[in-house]
């Protein structure tokens, strides 16, 4: 049971990171106070005590619970009667891990930004960490909080797509197409392995690409072999990478991550064939799922219509025609942390179909960038994952 089991009401949350500028902790916080589940209470929010304190301010955080720095919050805020319950962290990379363990000691929850750290090393030493919490560990890989991935993973999982053949995902962008301006906070930590971690593109998004392929599919990776390309001159890290994958059992995938793919915004793509059907989705276009059974025509499903089951349902907010997107996807994520952090008060049990990444997704995201970029070294040799 919880030291915070006699809580009630919205779970305090706290934040590190995701000041001035910052485009994730916006995204967190609205993730995060979507369904009411939460309320920020408190923040480290910068790297310096007066930005920190400057974002504070502009949030309405109250002036003594706003940190200079994460170990002295997490010190003063690991009280029962009003500390935070949860902690988002939305720092570079590098920071992972130093600040989940500060929380993760103290029985804080902790729902990180993806991916989990920036080498395998340090994932490694966060599982240790988690495991030896009382306290739980979500990370945000937040494409399968989309309704249409629930049903698509539904849909596999019963068997309407027959034995899986074949996997195709792919995650273009163009946004580090060129070398960006000075003062671009977003390209400056994620182009350097300093703060990054060993990968570019294959840690920022690539990661998203193989998590959805795990997530959706339920396969499990045994080797890879990657092609990974520095475009841009002077780049210190991956921004394109082309990836075959085998899973166990016999079918075969193909990952494609790239920033500097002109004209694509963000385009996330899953297509997944099996002996009976094939299945694709969009997240530009995530309100419909694409399903075609071998030799029939394509059928279109749509976010809560009649066609979708559960596990879809049980994560869409409107009626079907109203677009549902990457925010509420986002807070579906943090809805079922929520409902995770309250079973965990009372040691009851998790409530039926909740699901969430957890610290094994990231351990798995991290070990597949630095096989990658394994591979990619010894001139895209097959390597075991």
């Amino acid at each position: 049971m919880s030291r915070f089991a006699d809580r009630s009401g919205p779970i305090r949350l706290g934040m590190v990171g995701g000041g001035q500028g910052a485009l994730i902790g916006a995204v967190h916080r609205v993730a995060a106070r979507l369904d009411g589940h939460y309320q920020l209470v408190a923040g480290a929010l910068a790297s310096t005590p007066e930005r920190a304190r400057a974002s504070g301010l502009d949030l309405g955080l109250p002036d003594d619970r706003i940190y200079g720095s994460y170990s002295d919050m997490a010190r003063r805020e690991a009280r029962v009667k009003d500390g935070i319950e949860a902690v988002a962290i939305v720092t570079p990379n590098h920071m992972h891990l130093p600040v989940a363990r500060e929380f993760l000691k103290r029985g804080i929850h902790v729902i990180c930004d993806k991916p989990l750290t920036g080498t395998l090393a340090d994932a490694k030493k966060m599982q240790v960490a988690a495991a030896n919490a009382d306290a739980l560990f979500v990370l945000t890989h937040n494409y399968t909080g989309y309704p249409l991935v629930r049903e698509a993973k539904e849909r596999v999982a019963r068997g309407d797509l027959g034995d899986i053949r074949l996997v195709q995902v792919e995650y273009a962008q163009d946004w580090l197409g060129e070398v960006p301006d000075p003062g671009n906070k977003q390209a400056d930590w994620r182009t350097d392995p300093a703060r990054s971690g060993v990968g570019g593109a294959t840690g920022d998004i690539g990661t998203h690409a193989f998590n959805l392929a795990r997530f959706v599919t339920g396969l499990a990776p045994e080797a890879l072999a990657a092609d990974l390309q520095s475009f841009v001159p002077g780049r210190a890290l991956d921004d394109n990478a082309h990836v075959m994958l085998r899973f166990v059992g016999g079918a075969r995938g193909m990952l494609w991550c790239s920033q500097v793919a002109s004209g694509s915004e963000n385009a996330l793509r899953l297509r997944v064939y099996g002996t009976r059907a094939g299945l694709e989705w969009r997240q530009e276009n995530p309100n419909e799922l694409r399903v075609t059974p071998l030799g029939g025509s394509t059928t279109v499903v749509t976010r809560a219509s009649g066609a979708t089951g559960s596990a879809a349902g049980r994560v869409s907010r409107l009626p079907p025609g109203h677009p549902e997107g990457f925010f509420e996807a986002f807070a579906n994520l943090y809805a079922e942390a929520a409902q995770a952090i309250r079973a965990h008060r009372t040691g009851a049990a998790l409530p039926e179909g909740v699901t969430y990444p957890d610290i094994s997704d990231g351990v798995e995201g991290v070990a597949f960038v630095e096989a990658c970029v394994r591979s990619s070294k010894r001139n895209a040799a097959w390597v075991p994952l």
